[in-house]
């Protein structure tokens, strides 16, 4: 199977196929900047990354933020109890963190975690990520994922136009049958327990594989000579050079 380009509109340019795995870069450029910040996606861009990767919740006045963890660092408080305005300023807003990914596609994570004090049963988190990605009318950029299998199952369902990806740590026999049957575009398991033979499983299946979060270049070397479609790493730029020297 050809590794191809996952979004080809942006910047206006038509999509062209590259054989080639592509650099995501985990939380922005989280090695050289505090993660999750319009910094580290800023430097995303600089360092050579192809697509961002960063985590979306939700605050206590419904306004989606970028942030890996359920609650704040500095005072222990849910996002989901506190306002907006009470956010440490380093915390971007999904639509600034967006703004600093122009010219990049982004695989915006929806945090949903039944052990979280911001579980949402409802899924409904995943129509609000998704409503604001409609107002920006690029589908084209966007790769929606989530450990809760539901939560991109409801942006399948809500939105078909947006390529979605399931998260796991393992990775069970029929996984790249069970992506592929729900229609989802890409697994992203943790690299691992990636083998080449899963990935050729995968391919197989017509589902594409984003590996996380690999930072060691001879590891990132030998998952892209396997065929792995992205490497999502905090160290985009040790991950160019490592792909550029295959």
């Amino acid at each position: 199977m050809n590794q191809e380009v996952f979004f080809g509109n942006v910047n206006g340019m038509c999509a062209e196929k590259v054989t080639m795995t592509k650099v995501l870069a985990h939380r922005g450029a989280s090695r050289a900047h505090r993660e999750n910040t319009v910094a580290a996606f800023l430097a995303a861009r600089q360092l050579g990354a192809d697509a961002v990767e960063l985590d979306v919740r939700q605050t206590a006045d419904s306004l989606l933020v970028v942030h890996h963890d359920a609650r704040i660092a500095e005072t222990g408080r849910p996002l989901t109890d506190t306002p907006f305005r009470l956010l440490p300023d380093y915390i971007p807003t999904l639509d600034e963190a967006l703004d600093a990914c122009e010219g990049m596609w982004v695989n915006i994570e929806i945090k949903n975690n039944e052990n979280e004090p911001d579980f949402d049963p409802t899924d409904h988190i995943a129509e609000l990520v998704v409503l604001a990605l409609d107002r920006r009318n690029e589908p084209e950029r966007w790769l929606l994922s989530s450990f809760r299998l539901a939560t991109i199952n409801r942006c399948r369902l809500v939105a078909p136009a947006i390529s979605t990806a399931w998260l796991t740590v393992e990775v069970p026999e029929g996984t790249a049958l069970s992506v592929s049957g729900f229609g989802h575009r890409a697994l992203h398991p943790y690299w691992e327990n990636v083998d080449e033979a899963l990935i050729r499983e995968c391919h197989d299946q017509g589902v594409e594989v984003n590996v996380w979060t690999c930072d060691d270049p001879e590891a990132m070397k030998r998952l892209a000579g396997w065929g792995v479609d992205g490497i999502c790493t905090s160290v985009p730029d040790i991950a160019r050079e490592a792909l550029r020297t295959l």
